[in-house]
């Protein structure tokens, strides 16, 4: 037998479902600060790179990801997260206006969408349900499958930038070899983010 849910289950239920919201938003924002380092040390020529015929450089990773955001956040809680008017396999090609500064803008609008969203809901929302093509997900399974996704191909953007970088790359989190420094840094020294900082 369940035990009983009173005002103070859910008060308490309320309380997680607000503090859950408020690290998606934190690990989303680490998920994209991760992006935009890996972005700042990659050059025009690499921004566009495919190392082959089925890669998707960094500049289609990126389209589709907004592709995605758009089409997922716009009246989130209202209409299914598949628009109409999104053509995904579009997202994969590049066309004559997706220039980096094009790309790189619609990139910075997609995150406040999401970013903007998600800071809107409540924790009475999570219960709530959305739909994706149709499937219905609760407000939390979607917010949790967009962490995943967005997750996944940032990890491709990295991976690429640190490709294309060589020995030049500057770490993005705890740098090889230097564990111990950032030990001591989580005890009160300075550590300096630009030589890599840890999520």
């Amino acid at each position: 037998m369940s035990a009983p849910r009173g005002p103070g289950a859910t008060r308490d239920g309320d309380a997680v479902g607000a503090a859950w919201l408020q690290d998606v938003l934190l690990q989303l924002r680490k998920v994209k600060a991760l992006a935009d380092g890996a972005l700042a040390q990659t050059s025009d020529a690499h921004f566009f790179a495919e190392l082959d015929g089925e890669t998707n450089s960094i500049a289609l990773t990126l389209k589709h990801l907004c592709g995605n955001m758009r089409s997922r956040w716009t009246d989130f809680l209202t209409t299914d997260g598949e628009k109409p008017d999104r053509q995904r396999d579009r997202e994969f090609v590049r066309e004559a206006g997706d220039t980096r500064a094009v790309l790189a803008a619609r990139w910075e609008e997609c995150w406040r969408l999401v970013l903007s969203v998600i800071g809107a809901l409540e924790a009475a929302d999570l219960s709530r349900t959305v739909t994706i093509r149709g499937e219905p997900h609760s407000v939390l399974q979607a917010i949790q499958r967009q962490v995943s996704h967005y997750s996944y191909h940032v990890g491709q953007i990295v991976l690429l930038a640190r490709h294309h970088a060589g020995p030049g790359w500057r770490s993005l989190s705890i740098p090889r070899g230097e564990s111990a420094t950032y030990e001591v840094a989580r005890d009160g020294s300075t550590f300096d983010p630009r030589k890599g900082s840890a999520p």
